[in-house]
């Protein structure tokens, strides 16, 4: 078992950037693929972007992919998101998460076990 914190969310202007981390206070992130989810009020938690265990495969979802960049540094117990030329879409709580198998693949938020709080990010247009 993980715990995990968010940090770096906030306010920002549509082409703007944010850095988002994910720290685990308790447990090592280097057991698990790490992902990124977000969700917006009514609608079902979206899959955005997972790293694997030591980071050689990493995914995108198509709406992010070329803006978005997912890192680790398991050194620090850490995951990123880079998020650059952010649009007012992307405003949602982004949650990291962690998966031991991918049992329902990656995209789906139902093979990850472990869940942080959230950290809310909005972008103004």
């Amino acid at each position: 078992q993980v715990q995990l914190v968010e940090s770096g969310g906030g306010l920002v202007q549509a082409g703007g950037s944010l850095n988002v981390s994910c720290a685990a206070s308790k447990g090592t992130i280097s057991k698990y693929a790490m992902g990124w989810f977000r969700q917006t009020p009514g609608k079902e938690r979206e899959f955005v972007a997972v790293i694997t265990w030591s980071g050689g495969y990493t995914d995108y979802a198509a709406s992010v992919k070329g803006r978005f960049a997912i890192s680790r540094d398991n050194t620090k117990n850490t995951v990123y998101l880079q998020m650059n030329n952010l649009k007012p879409e992307d405003t949602a709580v982004y949650y990291c998460a962690a998966a031991f198998t991918s049992t329902y693949g990656f995209r789906s938020a139902l093979s990850y076990t472990d869940w942080g709080q959230g950290t809310q990010v909005t972008v103004s247009s």
